[in-house]
């Protein structure tokens, strides 16, 4: 009996805080995480298009868009040449007489000068048209890319600001600025051409990215962004839109018949960078949530 009664003294027991953690369902307990929303996955163009085509309200508004902007280029085009040529035309219309070496060297001075201020005068008189008309078309691209997003996303579509005579102003004063950066964009273009080696691969980063900003202005829009948060965003998500001005820049560069190629693609490019844009504020949204 007193060796029974000294070994159930000398058996040690547990506290109550170890009883708890010896308990079996606290080891069942599994922790609970937080769920962070995934990055948005890239829209790919192959997709844009196929929910561009398959959408009779965007394609007939692209292709309002599409007939706007030629018509505001080309009347911008003959507008801007017949006043150049109206400044110019009296010294090109009177040509030196071709007499004697002297006479042969002005003349063919001559000719080399109005053929290449014919060339010059013609491709900037397109690209200042074609920002003339992408400004005063800029209402209208906004509401296509705002038609595109609230497709797409459907009951989840959230209106950030409304449509009215004073937004339409804000958009088309949008557009004069991005039209007038795009201005000193081909200068620095222009330049950058002279510089050995790096120069071209100057111009196409500046193309792209400025084609980026071109196609990020129609969503951002509709959000009443300025020109800075536009060109911070693009900074923000430099690879993503590296993507999106890659393939306008592209065509960009085609001779001559870039304009047209750009005018064209103008829609789809919108739906395009409006899809992913849309995607990625989405997700910053959700991650701001609290959880």
């Amino acid at each position: 009996m007193p060796s029974n009664f000294s070994t159930l003294s000398n058996k040690k027991t547990d506290s109550p805080f170890t009883q708890i953690l010896k308990s079996p369902i606290v080891w069942r307990m599994e922790p609970k995480t937080i769920q962070i929303p995934a990055a948005p996955k890239w829209i790919p163009l192959s997709h844009s298009l196929a929910f561009l085509l398959r959408s009779p309200r965007l394609m007939g508004w692209s292709a309002i868009l599409i007939l706007i902007t030629f018509g505001f280029t080309w009347a911008g085009y003959l507008l801007t040449v017949d006043f150049v040529d109206g400044l110019t035309g009296s010294f090109f219309l009177t040509q030196p007489e071709a007499t004697g070496i002297w006479g042969w060297t002005k003349y063919l001075g001559w000719q080399a000068m109005k053929w290449c201020f014919l060339v010059i005068s013609r491709i900037v008189a397109f690209y200042l048209a074609f920002l003339l008309a992408y400004s005063l078309s800029a209402p209208g691209y906004v509401f296509l890319s705002t038609a595109a997003e609230k497709k797409h996303a459907g009951d989840h579509f959230e209106a950030d600001a409304a449509l009215n005579i004073r937004g339409l102003a804000i958009d088309l004063w949008e557009g004069l600025k991005i039209g007038l950066l795009g201005i000193v964009v081909t200068v620095a273009a222009l330049l950058a051409n002279f510089i050995p080696g790096v120069g071209q691969v100057v111009v196409f980063l500046l193309y792209t990215y400025y084609s980026a900003l071109m196609f990020v202005d129609y969503p951002s829009s509709r959000r009443r962004w300025s020109l800075r948060q536009k060109i911070n965003w693009l900074r923000s998500h430099n690879r993503l839109s590296f993507r999106l001005g890659v393939f306008p820049a592209l065509v960009s560069m085609i001779p001559v018949l870039n304009i047209f190629f750009i005018a064209l693609i103008f829609p789809l490019m919108t739906v395009h960078t409006t899809l992913n844009f849309a995607a990625i504020e989405e997700n910053k949204k959700n991650q701001d949530l609290p959880s």
